[in-house]
């Protein structure tokens, strides 16, 4: 049974949410501010986030970047300007919905949420048999190190020459493609549907900018040179 995190301050649409959703067979637990979301994200384990951004405490613009490193966001809000849809999207939420909206539509798209969830880790598996050349740390199987980078798939952590680096949940997902197989060139199709998990339907920069994104967040550490670009095919490690 999906678990799913409810953090919306509004009694009665949380309520309606939660009755809703478990008439359809997910587990759900209720947030009503944004600092009880965070404490029991800390705490518990979740598949997917449904958040409200005006929401007392921490904002749900503060989590999107907390919560999508780890699992998909839905956001539900009254702001319908185009400006707050890009921010939060550009943050990592996987989808906005714009109050009000309709059950059966929110329904259908944290199907889809999910079940790109479970194609990303049937390809991770794929992926991860041509992964020679990436390096297990002691033993521990989610922790890849390559070079000087350090990707933890359990806590959704990465450093680089020893330097902690925050990620977006996109930006996790790439390198975590690249470091298991460090010796493969992956093209931008590949990338997006690995990262996304979802079709690829049209060329466009979104890859190009996540990986300048990417490499200008490793620039401190030295380390933003191991991402290459070969011409014409897409990006692999050096």
């Amino acid at each position: 049974m999906k678990h799913i995190l409810i953090a919306e301050d509004d009694a009665d649409n949380n309520t309606m949410l939660k009755e809703y959703l478990e008439n359809h067979g997910y587990r759900c637990t209720q947030a009503f501010s944004g600092s009880e979301a965070k404490l029991l994200f800390s705490v518990e384990s979740f598949d997917l986030v449904l958040l409200d951004l005006m929401m007392p405490g921490i904002s749900g613009e503060e989590l999107v970047p907390l919560f999508s490193g780890k699992v998909p966001v839905i956001v539900l809000s009254a702001k319908s300007s185009l400006e707050s849809k890009v921010d939060v999207l550009s943050a990592g939420a996987e989808d906005y919905l714009c109050k009000p909206f309709d059950l059966p539509e929110l329904l259908v798209r944290i199907q889809i949420r999910l079940r790109h969830q479970v194609r990303k880790s049937e390809s991770t598996e794929s992926f991860s048999k041509d992964n020679a050349g990436s390096e297990n740390a002691d033993g521990n199987h989610n922790i890849y190190r390559y070079r000087e980078w350090s990707l933890n798939l359990d806590t959704l952590e990465m450093t680089a020459a020893g330097n902690p680096i925050t990620l977006t949940r996109h930006e996790f997902l790439i390198l975590e493609l690249l470091i298991r197989n460090p010796k493969r060139v992956f093209s931008k199709q590949m990338i997006y549907e690995y990262a996304w998990g979802e079709e690829y339907l049209a060329e466009d920069k979104t890859i190009n900018v996540h990986i300048s994104n990417i490499r200008g967040k490793l620039k401190e550490s030295g380390t933003d040179s191991y991402i290459q670009t070969v011409w014409g095919m897409g990006f692999k490690l050096t």
